[in-house]
Order: C-alpha cells, then structure tokens, then sequence
C-alpha cells in the first residue's frame, strides 16, 4: 500500500466506514469488516484518484511553466542590425 495512514486518520476512516454502512445501508459491520474495506479502497481504488490529481497537478504546472515561459519572452529586448 503506497498511501501511509497515521493509527487516528485509520481509526477516523473505520469508524466513517461503519457509519455509512448503518446509515446508507442500514447494516452494522464489525470495525474488522471496515478495516478491510478500507484497505480495499486504499489498495485498490486510491491509486485511480492518486493517477487522476498527478494528472491534473501536471496539467497545472504546464500551464503555469507555458505562462511563465511567455512572460519571459516579452522581456526580450529586439536586436538592432
């Protein structure tokens, strides 16, 4: 698993695990259950939402690097010949 999770951000997300099962489901899950759950979601699922944000984080610095690029390029001053 490439994403590293404190004991309490495990814990916060276990117990938000079992509360969505009662209220969306109404079904009570054990914390072992939503444990496992979430190393599913952690294993598996995460690295698509980590894929997309590098993405997009990339996306973002070309553009910035692309603006930035052409603000230098109107501080050039023309040569006369």
């Amino acid at each position: 698993m490439f994403i590293k999770l404190t004991k309490e951000q495990r814990e916060i997300m276990i117990a938000d695990i079992q509360s969505f099962f009662s209220q969306e489901r109404d079904e009570e899950i054990t914390q072992f259950a939503a444990e496992r759950v979430l190393d599913f979601v952690t294993g598996t699922l995460a690295p698509h939402f980590y894929n997309a944000a590098v993405s997009d984080a990339r996306f973002i610095v070309e553009q910035q690097f692309s603006s930035i690029e052409d603000e230098i390029l109107t501080l050039e001053r023309p040569i006369k010949r």
